[in-house]
């Protein structure tokens, strides 16, 4: 008979739970624990605890280790739950017994506990070894001897993190080792590379590229034997049905949804393939289409083996899809580069081609000019009487433009052999300072001339510098008729002065400056600062970007300060060459390239007929020298030769006034209206374009007949010409 007062075999278990009651219901006589009232005190406090406390917590008892655990801990043994209660450990555990034996034995034998975080423990609770990752410590429970009688598990897995954590790793190497793939084959190499180091998730890949004739090409793969990547067809057609790993179906999805293949996806490999690092063999692949940016069809195919040690849910799934897009994204961007690459080098073929051409034709252009020059020249000095004055005056304006084009032909050709890279200096030990000097007297006289305030200050340097004298002719002569030409009123100063390392020259002027935003482009070769007022709008755009050429031959640098309306400075900065110290007296070369130069400039000075600065210039007027009524053309232009030579074919018919400009056109308007304005477009202060509006705007000259000349032929400036009214070329 049972005793009427003895306790209720688990009255110590306070609280319901589903795990209380499975306890309360469970036949424990036949477990190792046996009947409830045989147990110890310490096992059922221990017990109490553990029912009793929200976090996964189990029990270990005895010299089998019997389980027992709450309702948190219940998920953990999975599918083995409820079967799992009160079975000994090595029963419950067979899998990941060599793991966890070694440690309970150490807690019975030490009686100290143990922690573990991220434990990998590869446990078979759903049907398949699966990789599974814990947070847990085991700790000792004494009996009421004081031995070692039990071990407390608390325990939390940590399975979903380290795989996110892991995901994420493989993504970002994925992206940094294919970051700077130049091209799709490197690509797929990178991504090879990335996917060998985690296959765990990706047991192993393959990449295939479509190329341009819709052809699926293998580029990659990883985590293969070289047998069973030999078996991997190397090419085939996607849009065919037969394709091993159904590319056609594959695409079909939607993007991101991968097709999911089992046996017949492996059979290619004719072999069973590890799912490495796991011993067991993979038994599904998944795979994935690579879009091509735009929709133009894919880019490739991404087929990934499926690690036979997890489950392929949501997360596994997304994960592999996330790869893909980090291929299909890393795919676009080498094609994007490829592309421009190819684009960048037709235009530096085409910049190659230019360049050949401006020095082909620049060498041809001399011959036929020095025959010209040289006819010239004796027609210029004959004064045998033979040739009449005005063949004489005819003679010096074309000659005089023939020295100008040759000048921009040799220009021209300088600046072709530089950027063919044939441009070589002839350096020699030069006085920089008392040549410097030289070459910028060569300006005085025009400067004077024009009313400006020209300062020199070449103080005498230490050494003598190695230069090749021609090119610095050139950079001075440059940047002296450039300050000259854009600098209407006030002053020019050149200053050469010591530097560590080196000497520094410096051409400043009281210009117009030059606008912010086009600072940056005015050593670009072309490069024309749009709207600027000077002496003349004549100009190559080359000068500036030849100067840049031309130092950096010498191993220095050109840069330019300047604001708008006060002016600006241009900087030459040049390295002492090691020889040139202790040299020795240098040579103080004469400028030899300083006519052409000095001419030209002297042509944009009102003593030459040409327009000086803002001050009122006066129209010159000429009578027809032909019977009939006198018909008064107004002739705007601001090359001089040009508009004597205008006004010369003029002149035997009609009565004639030449101005240089828009502005001086206006003042000569309003003091005797003429028949018809004949304009150039492009001039200094007031252009053509400018004058024609302001003629337009006023009705004593709305109705006067105006024709634009320019020299600009093409479709483009005809429709130009018509949206501003008219526009006739000659």
């Amino acid at each position: 008979m049972s005793d009427p007062d003895a306790e209720p075999p688990f009255s110590f278990l306070v609280g319901g739970g589903e795990m209380a009651r499975r306890i309360r219901e469970f036949d424990w006589s036949r477990t190792a624990l046996g009947p409830p009232d045989g147990w110890p005190q310490s096992l059922r406090s221990a017990l109490s605890i553990c029912l009793g406390c929200g976090f996964p917590i189990a029990i270990y008892w005895g010299r089998d280790l019997a389980l027992v655990y709450n309702d948190a801990w219940s998920p953990i043994p999975a599918a083995k739950h409820p079967w799992a209660l009160g079975h000994p450990a090595h029963e419950v555990w067979p899998e990941i017994w060599e793991d966890i034996a070694p440690l309970f034995a150490q807690v019975q034998s030490t009686g100290e506990a143990v922690r573990r975080s991220d434990q990998l423990l590869p446990m078979h609770r759903r049907g398949f070894t699966e990789e599974c990752y814990f947070d847990f410590t085991f700790s000792p429970i004494h009996d009421e001897s004081g031995h070692v009688a039990g071990i407390f598990n608390a325990a939390i897995e940590t399975t979903a993190r380290v795989l996110a954590e892991r995901r994420a790793r493989l993504l970002r190497d994925l992206a940094a080792g294919t970051l700077d793939a130049p091209t799709p084959a490197a690509v797929a190499h990178a991504a090879a590379l990335a996917f060998e180091e985690h296959r765990n998730d990706l047991p192993f890949t393959l990449l295939y590229l479509v190329e341009a004739d819709g052809t699926a090409r293998l580029a990659a793969g990883s985590g293969l034997s070289d047998a069973a990547f030999a078996r991997v067809p190397q090419s085939c057609d996607p849009r065919g049905a037969g394709t091993p790993f159904r590319f056609l179906e594959a695409g079909q999805r939607a993007e991101g949804e991968g097709l999911l293949l089992g046996k017949e996806g492996l059979a290619v490999f004719g072999e069973a393939v590890a799912g490495s690092p796991w011993p067991h063999a993979v038994e599904r692949v998944v795979v994935h289409v690579l879009p091509r940016a735009g929709g133009e069809g894919p880019a490739g195919f991404f087929i990934a083996g499926v690690s036979p040690r997890l489950a392929w849910d949501e997360e596994y799934s997304g994960a592999v899809a996330q790869a893909a897009r980090g291929v299909a994204t890393a795919l676009h961007r080498a094609r994007a580069h490829a592309a421009e690459r190819e684009r960048a080098e037709k235009l530096a073929e085409i910049d190659r081609a230019k360049t050949a051409f401006f020095s082909n034709v620049s060498h041809e252009f001399r011959t036929p000019l020095t025959l010209l020059l040289g006819p010239l020249e004796e027609i210029v000095n004959t004064r045998n009487g033979h040739i009449f004055d005005e063949s004489r005056e005819l003679a010096t304006v074309a000659h005089r433009n023939a020295l100008r084009l040759l000048r921009l032909v040799n220009t021209l050709l300088d600046f072709s052999r530089m950027e063919a890279g044939r441009a070589r200096a002839h350096f020699a030990p030069t006085d920089l300072a008392a040549f410097t000097a030289e070459l910028a007297s060569s300006f005085r006289s025009a400067m004077e001339k024009a009313g400006l305030r020209f300062t020199v200050e070449c103080p005498p340097l230490a050494n003598a510098f190695h230069i090749d004298r021609e090119m610095w002719e050139k950079i001075v002569f440059n940047l002296l008729s450039n300050a000259f030409k854009f600098t209407l009123r006030g002053e020019v100063g050149v200053i050469l002065r010591p530097v560590e390392g080196g000497a520094e020259l410096t051409v400043r002027d009281t210009g117009q400056g030059i606008p912010a935003e086009a600072q940056p482009h005015l050593f670009e070769r072309f490069y024309r600062v749009q709207g600027m007022q000077g002496r003349s709008h004549e100009g190559s755009g080359i000068g500036l970007a030849l100067v840049n050429e031309l130092v950096k031959l010498h191993g220095g640098t050109l840069r330019v300060e300047s604001v708008p309306d006060q002016g600006s400075t241009f900087i030459v900065t040049l390295p002492a060459r090691p020889d040139a110290a202790g040299s020795g007296p240098a040579e103080r070369p004469a400028a030899s390239q300083a006519a052409p130069f000095v001419t030209e400039a002297f042509r944009w000075l009102p003593g030459s007929d040409e327009m000086a600065g803002s001050a009122p210039v006066e129209a010159i007027s000429s009578p027809s020298t032909g019977p009939g009524p006198q018909f008064h053309v107004l002739l705007a232009d601001d090359n001089a030769d040009m508009r004597d030579y205008i006004a010369r074919l003029l002149r035997p018919h009609f009565e004639v006034t030449a101005v240089p400009d828009g502005e001086s056109a206006l003042e000569a308007i309003r003091g005797a209206k003429p028949d018809l304005v004949l304009s150039d477009i492009m001039m200094p202060r007031l252009d053509g374009l400018g004058l024609l509006h302001a003629l337009r705007g006023d009705p004593a000259t709305a109705t006067l007949p105006v024709i634009l000349l320019s020299a600009r032929a093409g479709e483009e400036a005809r429709v130009e010409g018509v949206e501003h009214l008219s526009l006739i070329h000659i």
